[in-house]
């Protein structure tokens, strides 16, 4: 064999060493390329994660986001015509305070003395505040010493006074400062002192609180039960912040036609689901949380706010799941058309249910579609909604369904801005007041109630030993 065949040999053998000692790092290689491609992929569909593919607030929308595109409707800005206008009514006469005539004196063509009545002079009011000053009631509470037995009797507070220092309506007005219109305790009390001249510490402001979650625990308790026993309702959660060490607990949001109520709990789970909304009574809409799959789904509504966005993210993954996620998309603005329609009476409910057979054939087909469709995530959203899609479709078979929870959300949202603002709450009991304030103030603007002179009045039935006014409806009320 000739020395250039002998040292092709060894090159080659050398080489084949090579290739059999590279070929697991290559493996290897390659697999940590295919697991890397998969976190990038993850990892950009999460940064691509916005209010319209996934239930994240618009508020943490980033600013390159762009605004979807407006339809222009070519109408000109504000009031449409055939809109009804609205000003402000002038106070009834009797209800006026004082009444100053303004009369012309001379002419103002000739300038010749004026003298007479309009019989309809035109009305003017303004109205205004006037200096407000607390009223300060001082009780000397005497010490008489007997004349028999030389024994010393001091004397009590009349009935309804209060053993602390600021009478019911101050205590209302604080707690709804720190609440309902969301201001820090330290906040709250430089507004009490600049609108009303009252000093107040920030133990005093917490007093004050304590006193109105107090009273405010048993009308709370039977809007709880109210909602546990009405027919539709609607619930949502989101997190709140609880503790020193801001430590993420769950406020939790059941919304019925006229009575909100709300719970702040530990757990996101459905153990709080069951507490909140009791057993399984009438139709929940709520979107598709895992803490809600005790509901039969017969009696179950899924929002569908929230399944628009889960199209969206599929027309965002592009390929097959994006073709099938804008087939659903156009699917569901159909259906909102003709819902729509129902809502403003110019659609029978009937014809809803025969227009939504077809529809929600093709629904169904598409999901099916999705749930093999070879992007993992699409798959499965798809193959869950396919488990749950009974509960697509049950505002079209009921009356007085809504088939989004938006309402619930709306609701909830005030909680969020609190928790935003204030951080939540500083203790167990701080949460109490919390939830106790939100269900109030919640149930009182729905059903067009004052909020200050039920909490005021709730507190003085208080201090007279008497059950504080009912949260419920009249009619709810009365048959209690």
């Amino acid at each position: 064999m000739s020395k250039g065949l002998r040292e092709l040999e060894q090159r080659v053998r050398a080489l084949t060493e090579e290739v059999t000692r590279l070929r697991p790092e290559n493996l290897e290689l390659r697999e940590e390329n295919l697991r890397l491609r998969a976190r990038v992929a993850q990892l950009e569909e999460r940064l691509g994660q916005n209010s319209r593919n996934t239930s994240k607030p618009p508020s943490s929308d980033p600013p390159s986001l762009a605004p979807p595109p407006k339809t222009r409707s070519g109408r000109k800005p504000g009031g449409q015509p055939g809109h009804p206008g609205h000003r402000r009514e002038l106070v009834p006469e009797t209800d006026v305070d004082e009444i100053i005539p303004v009369k012309p004196t001379q002419c103002r063509d000739c300038g010749a003395a004026l003298r007479g009545e309009d019989p309809a002079p035109r009305r003017h009011q303004v109205a205004e505040i006037p200096p407000i000053k607390p009223r300060i009631t001082e009780y000397r509470l005497h010490v008489l010493c007997c004349g028999r037995c030389n024994a010393l009797t001091a004397a009590g507070l009349p009935p309804g006074v209060p053993s602390g220092a600021f009478g019911p309506r101050v205590v209302a007005t604080v707690s709804l400062l720190t609440s309902f219109y969301r201001l820090g305790r330290r906040s709250a009390a430089e507004a009490m002192r600049d609108l009303f001249g009252l000093r107040m510490s920030l133990g005093s402001v917490t007093a004050c609180e304590r006193i109105a979650s107090a009273v405010l625990a048993e009308p709370v308790v039977e809007a709880q039960a109210y909602v546990k026993e009405h027919h539709v309702k609607q619930a949502d959660e989101t997190s709140w912040y609880e503790g020193s060490a801001r430590k993420t607990v769950w406020l939790w949001v059941a919304f019925t036609e006229q009575v909100t109520v709300f719970l702040i709990r530990a757990s996101r789970g459905t153990d709080v689901a069951k507490d909140l909304l009791g057993a399984a009574f009438g139709v929940l809409v709520t979107d598709r949380w895992c803490a809600y799959t005790w509901w039969p789904l017969r009696w179950r509504q899924l929002c569908w706010a929230h399944l628009k966005r889960h199209f969206q993210a599929f027309v965002e993954a592009g390929g097959q799941a994006g073709r099938i996620g804008g087939a659903l998309l156009v699917e569901e603005k159909l259906l909102f058309e003709w819902w729509h329609r129902v809502r403003d009476g110019t659609l029978a409910r009937s014809t809803l249910r025969a227009y939504t057979v077809a529809l929600r054939r093709r629904v169904k087909a598409l999901l099916r579609q999705g749930s093999v469709c070879g992007h993992s995530k699409t798959q499965a959203t798809c193959r869950e909604l396919l488990k749950l899609e009974p509960a697509m479709w049950t505002f079209v078979r009921l009356a007085g369904v809504s088939p989004t929870n938006n309402a619930s959300e709306r609701a909830i949202r005030r909680g969020v801005i609190w928790r935003k603002l204030c951080f939540g709450t500083h203790s167990e009991a701080g949460s109490r007041f919390a939830e106790r304030m939100l269900t109030v103030t919640a149930t009182l603007r729905q059903q067009g109630r004052g909020v200050v002179d039920y909490v005021t009045s709730s507190i003085e039935a208080s201090l007279r030993g008497e059950r504080p006014q009912s949260l419920l409806p009249m009619t709810a009320a009365n048959v209690a």
